[in-house]
């Protein structure tokens, strides 16, 4: 074997783990909702230990704000809606890759209190009881006209007729995890959250659980963008592993 071929051998091996290299190092950018944040934190240390040249970077907020950037042509690789909305909004703009849509994660609402408040309300989810006199203060929810959480909360009192009577107590937040801040800090008697984002924090109590009846499906989706780097195709596939369900059940997600 000629010292040449020698040569040009050493160099296409170089070559080629060069370009492992750089792939194995490769950026995954997810766009997720502020409510996968604690979970999403666990999920992706273990996924990093696995891979651990992977970087991660991750934008959370409101499923509505993060569509609206993505939509605007803000670089990312995945986007986690914690609705089927603002999946489908892009989807409807040509901003997703179809095929690889996944929508198989759910959660539930549930109203929460300040865990040091002494008085909580025994609401009951029919039309007949009155919710806006059952307690004072304000009600923390995510913003209703756009924000997924809002908008189950939203719809939930307004089939239970509640909605006006509680309309002008409200205190929309920019965000699921902006509006539990707001009951942790004592800014609200009550809010309405995902389970997760209650079972996240100690410094609120569940008051009780929404009935799933009154509101659509919390149903997550998530997809890749057209512009996705190959690595987030096996961060996607990593995120239905039994490794990272069992992180999403121990958060209290469901399937």
């Amino acid at each position: 074997m000629s010292v040449q071929y020698n040569r040009q051998l050493g160099l296409a091996l170089l070559l080629l783990v060069g370009l492992d290299a750089k792939a194995s190092a490769e950026t995954i950018r997810v766009y997720a909702a502020a409510s996968l944040q604690p979970v999403l934190t666990v999920i992706n240390q273990r996924y990093q230990q696995r891979y651990p040249t992977q970087v991660m970077r991750v934008s959370f907020g409101g499923s509505s704000t993060l569509a609206r950037q993505l939509e605007a042509g803000a670089p990312a690789d995945l986007f986690l809606s914690a609705d089927q909305d603002w999946m489908n909004y892009l989807a409807e703009r040509g901003r997703i890759q179809l095929a690889s849509r996944q929508d198989w994660l759910r959660n539930q609402l549930v109203l929460i209190a300040p865990q040091e408040q002494a008085q909580v309300p025994a609401v009951q989810w029919q039309r007949q009881y009155r919710f806006a006199q059952a307690f004072q203060g304000r009600l923390c929810l995510a913003e209703p006209n756009g924000v997924p959480a809002g908008r189950y909360a939203r719809q939930a009192l307004v089939n239970l007729g509640w909605w006006p009577t509680v309309q002008n107590r409200l205190a929309p937040a920019a965000d699921v995890r902006a509006a539990l801040t707001l009951v942790e800090k004592g800014a609200c008697t009550l809010g309405l959250v995902y389970a997760t984002d209650a079972r996240s924090s100690r410094r609120v109590k569940m008051v009780s659980v929404v009935p799933d009846n009154l509101h659509l499906p919390i149903r997550y989706a998530f997809a890749q963008l057209p512009q996705a780097s190959p690595a987030s195709t096996r961060y996607l596939e990593f995120l239905k592993s039994n490794e990272a369900k069992a992180a999403f059940a121990q958060a209290g997600f469901r399937f």
